[in-house]
């Protein structure tokens, strides 16, 4: 079963109190999202411990109930 974008932000919500969140479905099939995660925990980090952040904050159902998620992460202004 396909992750709905709801449940995306709920979870990156959970872990990222702060995080501003825009999530977009690419194809129109619920399975293959693009995601804009902007908050201050990333401050001092590298892209890809951002982005193992947000993989973490989905419980590991990436590639499974999400199919891909194109992610772009960043701190605020």
């Amino acid at each position: 079963m396909a992750m709905d974008a709801k449940e995306i932000e709920r979870r990156i919500k959970a872990a990222l109190p702060d995080a501003q969140i825009e999530i977009r479905d690419l194809a129109g099939d619920g399975d293959h999202y693009a995601a804009t995660v902007i908050s201050e925990q990333f401050r001092g980090k590298s892209r890809v411990q951002q982005h193992q952040l947000v993989y973490a904050a989905l419980q590991g159902d990436m590639g499974g109930a999400l199919h891909a998620l194109a992610l772009q992460t960043n701190v605020p202004d």
